[in-house]
């Protein structure tokens, strides 16, 4: 791989925004401000020259292989288009949100040992480094041997603890935001024939590729499971913790829900849902993950707390794609323009920080002996970015420049 150097660009380090030229080489950067020493340049004055992003949270891929409700793609041509998008998107590492659950259809078992078996097979012709979140939902016994075969595996995964199934069959007049710890001996259960559980449960079976009534029948079947979900956690935290993966908690509504999982090695609080778990998550010093979309929008969809505010507090140190791979720019463009936070400061919570919680020491930050997996950007004073180039280990894996302005950038 031959030498390159991209020079001129406004660079966003670790503590600082500054003018200087990087050099690339053999899938690492070589050194800031050097010798031209042979290399072929990228001249980039007027640009943006950021570490590439590190997503750990995005299902946006569903919708590849989905793209509308009942509608099955190729996985191979679903993940494909997915590489493409990340890397357009300046995403080098990418944790796809692998759903293992007791459905059918798009985000059951067999549709995850599919997408499994094609990352493995695709691995050489994708441009990003696609690995997996395996989203697991707790009441899927099932899904052991796939969880066991990808953790063994050379791109090791990262666990994470989903109960969709206490959440979904919560009762209405108790906030999701304060929802009980799921193993509560009384949790409170909606009853079935309540309009608002009808309707949600239709929903879910388009996706399941059911009907309604199948899919509450199964719902009813795998709430008969609950008294084994405790021991079947242990034993999934304990294989996780043998291969030193790293583990987080999705949607914690309850300290005593954080601390649970934190017990079994999770160190990541995967959006929380209410202040108290923030507050606990921090003091315990866990990473704490939320939406990107939330960021840029401006708030969450769902009436969690905001992004930017958490931000602000104190309380965020990683934001992920979730729903939607370009809100990762998105978001630090909004916070940058509110103020919320240094652009070196705000460009943690989507690079360093995300790399770091997942065990990744060697991306994250622009400095000698990193991985280049770097993101170039056009970003007009007042204007809306757009990535220009994206490096993965060295590569170039995605590319539209053009013509380079002979202005400096706002920033």
């Amino acid at each position: 791989m031959s030498a390159e150097l991209i020079e001129g660009a406004r660079v966003i380090l670790e503590d600082r925004v500054e003018t200087a030229s990087v050099r690339i080489e053999g899938g690492r950067i070589t050194g800031l401000d050097i010798a031209r020493d042979g290399a072929s340049i990228v001249p980039a004055r007027g640009r943006i020259l950021a570490p590439a992003f590190v997503d750990i949270h995005g299902d946006a891929f569903e919708r590849q292989v989905m793209p509308r409700p009942g509608v099955m793609i190729p996985v191979e041509t679903a993940l494909l288009e997915t590489d493409r998008q990340l890397a357009a998107n300046g995403i080098a590492t990418a944790y796809h949100a692998l759903t293992l659950s007791w459905e059918p259809g798009l985000r059951s078992v067999d549709t995850g040992w599919q997408i499994v078996r094609a990352l493995e097979g695709l691995r050489p012709r994708l441009t990003a480094e696609n690995r997996l979140q395996l989203r697991w939902e707790t009441f899927c016994h099932e899904a052991e041997p796939l969880i066991a075969h990808a953790l063994a595996g050379p791109d090791r995964p990262a666990l994470a603890f989903n109960d969709h199934t206490s959440s979904m069959l919560l009762r209405y007049d108790i906030p999701v935001q304060d929802r009980p710890f799921d193993q509560v001996a009384d949790y409170p259960v909606t009853s079935f024939d309540a309009p608002r559980f009808v309707k949600k449960m239709a929903d879910h079976a388009r996706r399941a590729q059911v009907s309604a009534e199948e899919y509450v029948a199964l719902l009813t079947s795998v709430w008969t499971r609950r008294g084994a979900v405790p021991a079947h956690i242990a034993r999934m935290a304990a294989l996780a913790r043998s291969h030193q993966a790293p583990m987080l908690s999705h949607d914690d509504s309850q300290t005593e829900t954080r601390a649970y999982y934190r017990d079994l090695g999770s160190q990541v609080a995967e959006f929380p849902m209410h202040d108290r778990v923030f507050l606990a998550a921090r003091e315990a010093g866990d990473w704490i993950v939320l939406g990107a979309p939330n960021a840029m929008r401006g708030g969450s969809h769902l009436g969690s707390p905001g992004a930017a505010q958490m931000i602000a507090r104190g309380l965020c140190d990683i934001l992920a794609s979730d729903y939607f791979y370009p809100a990762m720019l998105g978001a630090i463009v909004r916070l940058h323009a509110d103020r919320v936070a240094p652009l070196p400061a705000l460009w943690k919570l989507v690079s360093l920080n995300p790399a770091r919680a997942m065990g990744l020491a060697d991306r994250g930050r622009i400095a000698p002996g990193q991985r280049a997996d770097l993101l170039l950007l056009d970003w007009p004073e007042g204007q809306t970015p757009a990535p220009l180039r994206t490096w993965v280990a060295g590569r170039r894996g995605y590319s539209a420049l053009s013509t380079v302005p002979q202005t400096e950038p706002a920033l």
